[in-house]
């Protein structure tokens, strides 16, 4: 249960910090900046619990490439969208004067803009926090949150800079995308991420060992054994 907890944790601080930097009077052409920190922050702190998806695309990702438990597939997605959903009541609340207009993207522009950005987040992912030959680095965290960074910079204004189903379910419920966008989001972006898997099995045959990010038990482990 507490990597559950953990993905809704992470999810829910990414998706508030969307909706307050971008409704009313918020972080302006800089919230990309403090969306990309956010998740950064986030997968920095729960990483080692959960993996830190706060992410469906991410997690049928990791699933695909077989660092995550089919029993976990769906419990990981539902508390990320219930993070995202109770993210977005919050943000309606603190701004509830301000006005919001929905984003009414292209579909076929946003279809892409969606799938090539969670391609490039999902292999990030795999490549940063699951493969061998980068296993224990220090920056995988800042190279995921960046992705997102980066994406939100290059195509926020034609597809809205998703990336993540939960933040496509939290920005419909915060009124910054219609409802009827939604399956635009959930075609890219798990689009994205299987492909963005496939990628990875293709071209990174030698880091397909298990890699495991030290978890809670492993440290209480070692610091028994160290005593």
């Amino acid at each position: 249960m507490n990597k559950y907890i953990v993905e809704f944790i992470g999810t829910f601080f990414l998706v508030l910090t969307i909706g307050c930097t971008v409704i009313g009077h918020g972080a302006g052409p800089f919230a990309p900046l403090a969306i990309g920190s956010a998740l950064m922050v986030m997968v920095f702190a729960g990483g080692y619990i959960s993996g830190g998806h706060f992410n469906p695309a991410v997690t049928l990702g990791v699933w695909m490439r077989g660092k995550c438990e089919a029993k976990d597939v769906a419990p990981y997605m539902i508390f990320q969208i219930m993070g995202a959903m109770l993210a977005a009541l919050v943000v309606k609340f603190l701004k509830g004067g301000a006005p919001v207009a929905p984003l009414q993207p292209a579909t076929v522009p946003a279809l892409l803009a969606e799938f090539l950005f969670t391609f490039a987040l999902v292999y990030v992912v795999l490549n940063v926090a699951t493969a061998k030959g980068t296993s224990g680095n220090s920056f995988y965290g800042l190279a995921i949150g960046f992705t997102v960074l980066a994406g939100a910079f290059s195509v926020g204004n034609i597809s809205g800079g998703a990336f993540n189903p939960a933040v496509a379910v939290g920005i419909s419920v915060m009124g910054l995308s219609s409802w009827s966008n939604l399956w635009i989001y959930l075609v890219a972006d798990f689009a994205g991420a299987g492909v963005a898997a496939g990628a990875f099995k293709a071209v990174s045959p030698a880091n397909r060992e298990d890699v495991r990010r030290p978890d809670s038990r492993d440290q209480t482990q070692g610091h028994k054994e160290a005593a």
